[in-house]
């Protein structure tokens, strides 16, 4: 048996664990503050406590054989120690090391020649007209280094805008604002004897407001070139990060067809939910099986699928249900999963749905539908 040890207790973590299969002998342990948290119902113990506190930390590292994270905004410094020490954590603490500032992250991207876009790090006091003139057009990405998460952190604005009310303080990370870009993201896994897989592209459709994912689906629209070039940009990205795990790239491909990496995710992610449903190996299963030193799953795509965010709206806060649920799901094409989180309030991913057909075209009709009918409502 392989006890697994998650640091977070929200719907990845969840997911996490309902992906275990009978021929993988694990158990899951789980630290979280609240016990309301969507994972701690199907662990097979909780931990309450602190996703910064060494001491939490180590209490879930002794109760565990391996060591992973399901948010990178946990205490880094103490994952460090007890790798020191002998503990086997994956991804290695090195790489949120690199992936928890965004500023470390696109020095990582330069120093290994991989294509981004251009970036100036600087702090929010710093920013003068001269600074912004080296970017291109009127409008200007601007990030906090550390913190950032769910569209939170980052925020798209006019060059005037940013000289006259900058919403962020302290170290930022300034990138150029890439117009009428294509958002792709590939999933990557690496096994612990090095061996890896890499998912089909999948194409991104983001909230202009809130910066979260709305609805993606895959193949991604795309020749099988750069499906190849794409793939090969992804695996590249983590390999230099020398390290097991599953990852999540995301990309801009621009509209002059170049491929540069926006960020990493060390861990599932949103953009590859779609997995459960759409192909062979989801990329829960396939982050067990990385994390229990199993050999990796099937990436390929059963049929071409889609996934839309559920999201807290604006008007609805509190205890909440997803109208129409059954009637959604009768037809055997629509799989709803809802993440048990007791509240909601607007922007709070609650769920989402995925959407499978037997081709792109039957299912991007579909999705549209299923799109306009998915309703968050007081309960």
């Amino acid at each position: 048996m392989i006890r697994v040890g998650i640091i977070g207790g929200g719907q990845l973590g969840m997911m996490t664990i309902e992906a275990k299969f009978p021929s993988l002998p694990v158990e899951f342990v789980t630290l979280e503050q609240s016990a309301d948290c969507p994972a701690a119902p199907i662990s097979n113990q909780f931990i309450a406590g602190s996703l910064k506190s060494e001491t939490d930390i180590r209490t879930l590292a002794e109760a565990s054989d391996v060591l992973t994270w399901e948010i990178e905004h946990i205490n880094v410094e103490a994952l460090v120690k007890l790798e020191k020490e002998g503990k086997t954590i994956i991804p290695k603490p090195s790489v949120l090391q690199t992936i928890q500032d965004k500023g470390i992250q696109k020095q990582f991207f330069q120093q290994h020649n991989i294509p981004t876009a251009p970036f100036a790090l600087c702090d929010a006091r710093e920013i003068t007209e001269a600074l912004l003139s080296q970017f291109p057009g009127d409008q200007i990405v601007i990030k906090t280094r550390k913190g950032g998460y769910d569209g939170k952190g980052v925020a798209i604005l006019t060059k005037a805008e940013a000289l006259r009310n900058l919403p962020f303080t302290g170290e930022i990370l300034l990138e150029s604002f890439v117009p009428n870009a294509l958002e792709i993201a590939v999933i990557v896994a690496i096994a612990q004897d090095g061996s890896h897989a890499v998912y089909p592209a999948i194409e991104m459709y983001f909230n202009p407001k809130s910066n979260l994912v709305e609805f993606l689906f895959s193949p991604a629209r795309i020749s099988p070139e750069l499906e190849r070039n794409i793939q090969a940009v992804g695996l590249q990205c983590v390999q230099k990060l020398n390290s097991p795990g599953l990852f999540a790239v995301e990309l801009f491909l621009t509209e002059n067809q170049e491929i540069w990496v926006n960020e990493i995710a060390p861990r599932p992610h949103n953009s590859g939910h779609h997995t459960i449903e759409g192909c062979h190996c989801s990329q829960f299963e396939q982050f067990l099986r990385v994390l229990c030193g199993a050999p990796l799953g099937d990436p390929s795509l059963i049929q071409p699928s889609a996934m839309i965010n559920i999201v807290g709206p604006d008007n609805v806060s509190g205890d909440y249900q997803l109208a129409n649920e059954t009637k959604l799901t009768q037809d055997g094409d629509v799989f709803v999963h809802m993440y048990r989180k007791a509240e909601t309030r607007p922007n709070r991913k609650l769920g989402h749905a995925t959407v499978i057909a037997p081709t792109l075209e039957a299912l991007l009709e579909r999705a549209e539908a299923v799109k306009n009918q998915l309703e968050i409502v007081a309960k």
